[in-house]
Order: C-alpha cells, then structure tokens, then sequence
C-alpha cells in the first residue's frame, strides 16, 4: 500500500448489526451497544451473501458493533481508527461517546482516539450508517434507485464496505505526504503534513531502489516542510516498465530518537496534453481501454478477495489493454497498488450518478445546493487519497451528466462544472481533467464521445465531426465546442454475445446490440472492424471498450458476471491490438 505502518490491527470479520430503518437507533440506545443479535461480516456491505445478510431491499440505516482491543505495546502512541469507506452518512462512538461523524460513502475518514483509547484497553465500537440512493443528493454511480436491479443499475451497497482497520503512529507524527515526480528534473517532490509540531523534530526521506538508497534527505518537521530529492540516472514509471521506487518516512524527535516510521512507494513518470495528443513521460500514448465497473456477484462494490482485484488487471491486460475507465465508482486503495505495480493506466473516476445537480435520469432533485457541496466535498477527499498513484493518468469526475432542461438549468450545470474543473486542477496541476464522459462538456483538457453503434459504417457518422456544429459530439446543443484537446470514443462496443453454455441461464438480460452473435469469432470481428475505424481516423488518441465483465442484467462484458471468459484472451488480442 502507498502508506504503511507496520504497527495495525485488521478490524475486519465478524460484527455485530442490527438495522434502523425509521431512524429511532440513538434514541432507543443502539449507540451505547455492547453487542446486537445479528451477525455481519465486514467489509461485505449487507446487501451481498458474503455478509452472511444478503438483504437486497432498501436499507436506510444500520448499526454495526464490535469489541476493539488496544495492543498492550501501543503505549504513548497516536492511536487512530480508519474506515476506507462506509457507505453513505456515518457517525462513530467509542464507548458510548460520539467521536466521528463523515459524510460521503466512497472515500476513507480516520478518527484520532489518542486520550480515548488507553493500551491493554478493551473498548465498545459502534458505528452508524444510513444511506438514501433516491434523495438526489449522494452520491450512488451504479447502485439502482428501483426496488431490484434494472438497466444499467444495480445492486446497492450500504454500510462499512471497505477495510477498518486500527493503527499506532507517533505522537507528532506524519499524517500525510504528497508527493510529485519533477519528471524532467529527475527528482521527487515531497510535501509532508503532521499531525502537529514539536520542538527540534525532524523528517528524514529516503527513495530505494530495492534495498539500495539512492537519495535521501532530512528537514524539519514543520507544517511548511518541504524536500525535493534529486535522483542520478531515475529509472521511468510506465506500462512496459512499472519501476516503482521504495519510500521511506522516517520522524525523530528532538533527541534523535525515532517516533513515527512510514513505507510507501512513488513512480517517475509524468503525463500531460501536447496538442490532440495525451504524452506518458514525454511521448504520445494510445490509450486502449476497457470499462471496468467494479462489480462482484458475491460483494457488491467489495471484491471478494485481493486476488479478484488482480486478475481482472491481468486478463485486461492479456486482452490487449493498457488501460481502463474505472466507472462509476471509487475504486478500492489495493486496487490501484496492482495498477501501479502492474503498468496498467486508470482514469480516476467518480458514482456521479445520484447526485441531482448533474443527472436527473431517474427524477428532479430536490436540493441542487446540497448536492453539488456533497459532490465537491467527496471528489475533493478522492483526488488526495489517490494523486500518489502513478497509474493515474487522467481525473474524470462527471460521467453522462444530463441537467440540461432548461436553458438556466444548462448555464447552472456548466457554471458548475467550470468550478469543478478548477476545483479539481488546484488540489492535483499534475494531471488532464476530463469533465464529463461522452456529453456537455463545459470545460475539459480531455474531449470524449460515447458511440454504441452495431456496425464500423454506422460508428463512422458518429466519431467524425458533426456536420452542424463541425466537431465530433453525440450532443451538440450542450457542448461547448472542441478546442483541439485528445479526443477520445470513450465508450463504444456494448454487444451481447452470450456462449452456447450460457444461454439457458441468460434470457433475462440486456446489452447494446442484441443477442445475435452465435460465435465468439463473429465477436472478435464486430469489434475490430470497429477499432480498425477508430484506429485509422486521424485525431483519435484512444478508444474504450464496453465492458470488461457483465454486471448483473447488463450482459455486454469480455467475460460473464462470474468471471468465466467469452473467449480467450489471445481471440480478444486479434481485435483490441488490430
């Protein structure tokens, strides 16, 4: 992982729960808990089997408990509880006394329990969670706003769905450390943050190769800290080949002694738009992606295991891409460790989908305000979690975005996006902003279309300029006009191809193009025919493929649900690497 301790406790495994639904739980004591009926197993939202819950209906609130043992060594140490993300609103006692409230249900949140928590201790966990995905001002991306899956939405996730986990860190210690590769430079940009100030304290960096130091520095350990560490022959980040330097934090205090030790890692490699052209480390690169929306039959939004996230990188990668749309959802930490040691590129993306102030597919919103200050909010705790890892290329916020029925709605929504646009290059200058995928954009460094077409003839009106307004765009009324910027089909294919094997157990089902094809050979060549095109036409930087693996109904994916390939991997090369 990117910041690691070797003093935590793995939280996760078997809790207790009991569900609030009419939102009664403080009142009736559920926060003073020390122990419910039912038994969950975290971090499995309750709505999968491998919960051991598997209620599928509406869940509005839940409760979880748990007895939490402080390690009798963490004596005198900065004791911190941290939740990779609980799923929507959140608060947490300790104890009976409330001690977090985080709002937000795909990014991580930490509660200092220094002075709460003493070791040898054993202390009552209680956290709260409620969720409504029809309120128009969360987040929810995939997850359906119908009773049962439906279209391209699907089953939800409530609760605690990623790790918990509990961790010993110095007193003043480090609480956080951007970090930039000054590519052309040769040198690593480290911006530290501590959780305080002591006298005399200092940070020293070391950058390994291996067991080898190769640059290393000391400063103090102020909160204006900064080093910059030069590197002699740096070694690039990039696809063909991942390097990925050693970091390691070290925190002394005044007497040299030291108080806080951290691991991590960071790529040498930079990304930036030249002309029509996104560059890797100086050079034009064809992005060859694939739509990875990070569904599991047994977990929902929570991949079953660390191996499940790594195949799905390797069979894209034994496919022929070099890349992937992470849609709709963001993604687990661990994930982007195998991106970033794996060579695979990612566009950061964001569950747009929900949040009235950009999408009304599924009704009005109801509070255009509260939803766009929710959105910024946790977009805003998503690119500081994640602008560490050298696999990210590009930031892709909005997806599909459609607020636009009214000419005062359609100015709102762009003045909106304008503003994240902005929002996002101060917090992350280092990386292309894409603001919405395929529709409106507003302002962008990144121009994409989506086009779901059944043939390469009927794809080719599509992706060429549009004869009204003179550049390509599936809605022309909303866009503001391409100035020049990489164009991408950032969405195309779709098709339902179902094998024989299948057949049976798949009627109920949809995908972009009918079930028509009897053969994975005539799948191979739907699609490529439609990435000779998208090769051959001048200005194209890349494509996207839909999708990676079928979701629930939606059953247009390279393997099925369950991960069982509809072809090989070499079948799928023929048409991905034509």
């Amino acid at each position: 992982m990117q910041f690691r301790r070797n003093d935590w406790l793995n939280l996760n495994g078997e809790w207790t729960y009991e569900f609030d639904m009419a939102n009664s739980g403080e009142e009736r004591g559920l926060a003073k808990s020390q122990g419910f009926a039912q038994k969950i197993t975290v971090p499995f939202a309750p709505e999968t089997p491998l919960s051991g819950v598997n209620y599928t209906d509406f869940i509005t609130g839940i409760f979880y408990h748990r007895k939490v043992t402080i390690p009798a060594e963490w004596t005198n140490r900065r004791i911190l509880l941290n939740f990779g993300a609980v799923y929507y609103e959140s608060r947490v006692w300790w104890n009976g006394e409330e001690v977090s409230y985080h709002h937000g249900g795909s990014t991580p949140f930490s509660v200092d329990l220094t002075g709460k928590a003493e070791a040898g201790g054993t202390y009552d966990l209680v956290v709260e969670a409620r969720s409504d995905v029809r309120s128009t001002v969360q987040s929810n991306g995939k997850q359906c706003m119908y009773a049962s899956s439906k279209g391209c939405s699907y089953k939800r996730t409530t609760g605690i769905w990623q790790t918990v986990d509990l961790e010993a860190a110095g007193m003043v210690g480090l609480q956080d450390c951007r970090v930039v590769a000054d590519y052309d430079n040769g040198a690593f940009v480290f911006q530290p943050a501590f959780f305080g100030e002591a006298q005399g304290a200092t940070l020293e960096i070391q950058v390994l190769d291996g067991e080898s130091v190769v640059a290393s520095g000391t400063c103090a350990a102020t909160l204006t800290a900064t080093m910059v560490l030069k590197l002699e022959n740096p070694r690039d980040w990039s696809p063909d080949d991942p390097f990925l330097y050693g970091i390691k934090y070290i925190v002394r205090d005044a007497k040299g002694q030291v108080t806080d030790t951290v691991d991590s890692y960071a790529g040498m490699r930079k990304v930036h738009v030249s002309g029509n052209r996104l560059c890797l480390n100086n050079h034009p690169i064809f992005l060859r992606m694939v739509l990875d929306q990070g569904f599991y039959p047994e977990g929902n939004w929570t991949a079953p295991s660390d191996e499940a996230l790594l195949k799905d990188i390797q069979f894209a990668k034994a496919c022929g891409f070099n890349a992937a749309r992470l849609h709709q959802k963001v993604f687990e930490p661990r994930y982007l460790y195998h991106a970033d040691r794996l060579g695979y590129l990612v566009w950061g993306e964001f569950p747009c989908w929900g949040q009235g102030w950009c999408q009304i597919f599924f009704q009005e919103p109801t509070n255009v305000y509260e939803s766009f200050t929710n959105f910024m909010q946790e977009w805003g705790e998503e690119v500081l979690r994640d602008r560490n890892h050298p696999s990210i290329l590009i930031w892709t916020p909005l997806n599909e975005s459609d607020f636009h029925t009214t000419s005062k709605n359609k100015n709102r929504f762009r003045e909106g996006v304008r503003r994240l646009y902005d929002f996002t290059k101060m917090l992350d200058p280092t990386r292309p902003v894409h603001d919405d995928s395929g529709w409106g954009h507003a302002k962008t460094d990144i121009w994409s279309i989506h086009a779901y077409c059944a043939s390469a003839g009927e794809m080719e009106r599509w992706i060429l300029p549009n004869r009204e307004c003179g550049f390509p765009t599936v809605r022309p009324e909303f866009d503001t006009g391409y100035a020049g910027q990489p164009y991408y089909v950032d969405e195309f294919g779709g098709f339902r191809y179902i094998p024989a094997e299948f057949r049976e157990k798949t009627q109920e089902g949809w995908g972009y193009h009918g079930m028509e094809m009897q053969s994975a050979e005539e799948l191979i060549e739907r699609i490529k025919e439609q990435v000779v095109l998208m090769n051959e036409t001048p200005g194209i930087s890349g494509w996207c493929y839909t999708q990676l693996t079928d979701v629930e109904q939606e059953q247009n994916g390279l393997m099925t649900y369950d991960r069982i390939p509809k072809a090989t991997p070499e079948q799928f090369q023929q048409a991905f690497l034509a």
